[in-house]
């Protein structure tokens, strides 16, 4: 396991630290158990890469968790300031301004090439 440094979030446990670690795939397969041990005791982040990509991220569930509240309230907030800019705005307005953007989307959807998958 390879030590990345330290992230700039606050923990709980570290102080203003939290460790994270990049690990291979093969080596989090390997450990897993012991991994998901420190995420919830310690308060430490791994990185699971496969062939040095990065794949996938262990976090403690309380920050998945503040993370998922953090998202809400952010969507909250948009959708006030959104309410607070179209408050004057007649509802047939922003009824055909959503309809416009709705088919702008369809559009770009159906003229976009399927991707490909990764091999």
């Amino acid at each position: 396991m390879q030590l990345q440094g330290l992230r700039g979030l606050p923990g709980e446990d570290k102080g203003d630290f939290q460790m994270e670690k990049t690990i291979g795939a093969w080596e989090a397969r390997r450990r897993f158990g012991q991994l998901i041990e420190e995420a919830f005791y310690n308060k430490d982040y791994f990185v699971v890469e496969r062939s040095g990509r990065p794949m996938a991220v262990i976090v403690p569930v309380d920050e998945y968790h503040k993370w998922q509240r953090l998202a809400k309230e952010r969507v909250f907030t948009m959708l006030e300031e959104v309410w607070e800019r179209t408050q004057d705005v007649p509802d047939e307005e922003i009824e055909a301004d959503v309809e416009k953007a709705l088919e702008t989307l369809r559009q770009e959807l159906l003229t976009k090439p399927e991707s490909q998958p990764e091999s």
